[in-house]
């Protein structure tokens, strides 16, 4: 009896499967996984893995309870720059990671750990460390206006802010005779500033941020007084005026690798990612919604990103924060191809999940005729104020021409606030 009992079992298991998996289809490009449709396609394919895997477990509840809206794109091949690999081959095996003062020592341009392992009981560091020196930007990012568009789920776009980046490398430079600018003590020289509306202009930072542990020097100017001012070393954690995002958000991290005190290598896994934005992020000519293509602002809670996913394969970190940092913990997700995070959820002191960041990342030609990646768009939700922040980019420029380390300096925060 038992034994027909566990046959019968067996034999019904067995049905089940078969016919979960015949009902199980392989999704085409432009299949749309929304809350109505995430139970019926949880089982189906797309590009040999199943959506359930594609899907982080945060991503499925943003569809089911957030209106977060998927469409499904075949993935295209991510070409980096060529003075980017050329560096990365030419100085491969020349870093070397010291576990004893978590720095990296020997790195000369280039990714420094190209190879990591996930059995490295450093990898996660490694990885860290990839991001922070390595962003597949070229020599200078520039861009002379982006947009901060400020939002609620209830009414939708609040206001939008215009601003301007410009963050100039240091060290690490690609395609030039020398690697190094200066005596090899900085790293990058950022300026971050408000363009409009007018009472805000000029709000911002110019930040030298060093090649060593050493906290960051900032200057910010005060339309008050007409006065630059330094400020203390821990802006780095600060938010950016009045957005949502931190100044350790920008591109989801934004900190020198050793002010976290510990990384953790949760893994490798797929998931969809915004890798190749199509289009514009921010339509100039358009008027009320139509200017802001990439936000479904006609929609509650309004914040939701409006972009085509392709599977991107991940390293999944967890990072913890220092004791006086807002956030407890980061958990981020870094394409396995080079250190860009597409995605990150931050966590509360109480370890309560508060805001999910996502980047929309696109490749475009720098002025010297090589390529570089940018962030198209930037999400940074707060669920718990219920109140967003994305930002999207107009004429961004990498390795601008003509520009110099001299022309990033405290003096052009001085000129825009005028």
């Amino acid at each position: 009896m038992t034994f027909l009992k566990n046959h019968l079992v067996t034999s019904l298991a067995l049905t089940l499967s078969v016919t979960l998996a015949a009902q199980a289809a392989e999704l085409k490009p432009g299949t749309r996984i929304d809350a109505k449709s995430l139970s019926q396609q949880m089982g189906d394919t797309f590009e040999g893995h199943t959506i359930k895997d594609l899907l982080t477990d945060r991503m499925q509840i943003l569809i089911k309870d957030e209106g977060l809206a998927i469409i499904l794109k075949a993935s295209t091949p991510i070409v980096l720059g060529r003075d980017y690999m050329a560096a990365t081959k030419a100085n491969e095996g020349k870093a070397v990671y010291n576990h004893d003062t978590r720095q990296v020592e020997g790195w000369i341009a280039g990714i420094p750990f190209p190879n990591v392992s996930q059995d490295d009981p450093d990898a996660a560091e490694k990885l860290m460390w990839n991001h922070h020196y390595a962003q597949p930007t070229k020599n200078l990012q520039d861009y002379p206006q982006f947009g901060y568009l400020f939002l609620n789920d209830k009414v939708g776009l609040e206001r939008r802010q215009e601003w301007a980046f410009k963050r100039y490398y240091m060290k690490g430079r690609l395609g030039t005779d020398k690697a190094v600018e200066g005596d090899g003590t900085i790293l990058t020289k950022t300026l971050l500033y408000a363009n409009f509306p007018n009472d805000i202009r000029g709000l911002g930072l110019f930040t030298l941020r060093y090649d060593s542990p050493k906290l960051e020097d900032s200057w910010a100017y005060v339309k008050s007084v007409r006065r630059t001012r330094r400020l203390s070393g821990g802006t780095w954690m600060d938010p950016i005026g009045g957005t949502d995002q931190l100044s350790d958000d920008i591109e989801i991290f934004n900190a020198h690798p050793t002010w976290y005190p510990n990384y953790k290598l949760l893994g490798k896994r797929w998931v969809l990612a915004v890798a190749n934005t199509e289009g514009e992020t921010w339509n100039q000519k358009a008027t009320g919604n139509a200017e802001f293509p990439v936000i479904d602002l006609d929609n509650a809670p309004h914040w939701n990103p409006k972009a085509n996913w392709e599977p991107r394969e991940v390293w999944v970190i967890e990072a913890t924060t220092p004791p006086e940092h807002p956030y407890s913990k980061k958990v981020m997700y870094m394409d396995t191809q080079f250190p860009r995070f597409y995605q990150a959820e931050a966590y509360d002191r109480k370890g309560q999940f508060w805001k999910w960041m996502n980047y929309n990342l696109k490749s475009i030609k720098t002025e010297d005729g090589d390529v570089g990646i940018v962030s198209a768009a930037g999400f940074t939700i707060d669920y718990q104020r219920r109140h967003g922040t994305v930002f999207v980019l107009g004429g961004p420029r990498l390795n601008t021409a003509g520009i110099t380390a001299d022309d990033v300096n405290l003096r052009e925060l001085e000129k825009a606030a005028r």
